[in-house]
């Protein structure tokens, strides 16, 4: 068994996730609900989610709505939420990011304010597909299905591959977003129940890739291979962060390597979307009391993005640039 998932009393797998999301048109074809697995074993520094990081419950404080009460604080029985005074002998709350949350919500309930937020809830496959059912007839009219991303899904391989294989009972089309950087057998088992994988290439050289995240990716690329040899449909996803993975060997390499990767398998790369770098999950940070990692707008200009656009049209394979 992997990650988090386990067995309940019921004797019913459960997985951690921190957010469904509703009628997506962006992860996969059609309208899709997109489910967040929590947890990830990677730290990019350009993160949008930075609430799926870690796989424990997480109080997310929206600071401009706190009134000061002190009625989490009163309530919960982890001692998360402090109170204290001020010099000018106001009530301050602040969160305990030393003491784990164990993911009661009495907190949530009780805010005055509305300002709390508790990322993490444990569900069984039985719950998400109640949630899931519920639009089954904009995926069969549409081409839609459901989508798994995080964090990082492969982490709870056991219980995303319970659910993916309840929705593929329901002829629910399937797909998960991943980095790649797990187990092989994860990938294998996955590749059983998944119609498409959303699948990173963050850096193709190797040592650049160690400076970047932490890791080499040699099993990034051990997983997408072995992929490809199963013919599993596959979309490649390319983060495209400004003076980390932007020069023109990074980018060219990737493509190539991709191109090369493609030809072995029987069409199965579909395509190479490009997603250059954005700051839509930056205010999250300061929710969780995080220090965003970075300190300049890496942002690309329409004119950069355009030129962009040019470039990647000399290459004999599918590839999009994803405007925001």
């Amino acid at each position: 068994m992997t990650g988090i998932a386990q067995v309940s009393n019921e004797t019913e797998l459960k997985g951690r996730i921190f957010n469904i999301q509703k009628y997506s048109i962006y992860d996969g074809d059609g309208i899709r609900t997109l489910i967040f697995f929590k947890g990830c074993n990677l730290r990019c520094d350009w993160c949008a989610n930075p609430e799926g990081l870690s796989s424990k419950f997480q109080v997310m404080v929206s600071h401009d709505k706190c009134v000061q009460c002190g009625k989490c604080a009163d309530v919960c029985p982890a001692g998360v939420h402090l109170m204290s005074t001020d010099a000018n002998g106001n009530q301050v709350h602040k969160v305990d990011r030393n003491v784990d949350c164990i993911g009661c919500r009495k907190c949530e309930e009780v805010c005055m304010g509305d300002a709390l937020d508790i990322m993490g809830k444990d569900v069984t496959v039985s719950e998400l597909m109640e949630i899931i059912m519920q639009d089954y007839d904009f995926y069969m009219s549409s081409g839609g299905g459901v989508t798994l991303g995080g964090g990082e899904l492969s982490l709870q391989t056991d219980f995303a591959a319970a659910l993916l294989t309840e929705c593929k009972k329901q002829m629910i089309n399937t797909a998960i977003e991943t980095q790649g950087t797990t187990s092989l057998a994860n990938y294998e088992k996955l590749a059983k129940c998944v119609d498409l994988f959303l699948f990173d290439i963050k850096q193709i050289e190797t040592n650049q890739h160690r400076e970047l995240l932490g890791i080499g990716n040699e099993g990034v690329k051990r997983n997408l291979e072995r992929l490809v040899e199963l013919g599993a449909n596959i979309v490649i996803r390319m983060p495209l962060i400004r003076g980390h993975n932007d020069s023109y060997d990074s980018i060219t390499g990737a493509f190539e390597y991709v191109m090369d990767l493609a030809k072995r398998g029987n069409g199965n790369i579909q395509r190479i979307d490009v997603l250059p770098y954005h700051q839509f999950g930056k205010t999250k940070y300061d929710k969780l009391d995080m220090i965003y990692p970075i300190t300049q707008d890496l942002g690309y200009s329409e004119e950069e993005l355009n030129k962009l656009s040019d470039f990647f049209t000399q290459f004999d394979f599918d590839i999009r640039l994803v405007r925001h």
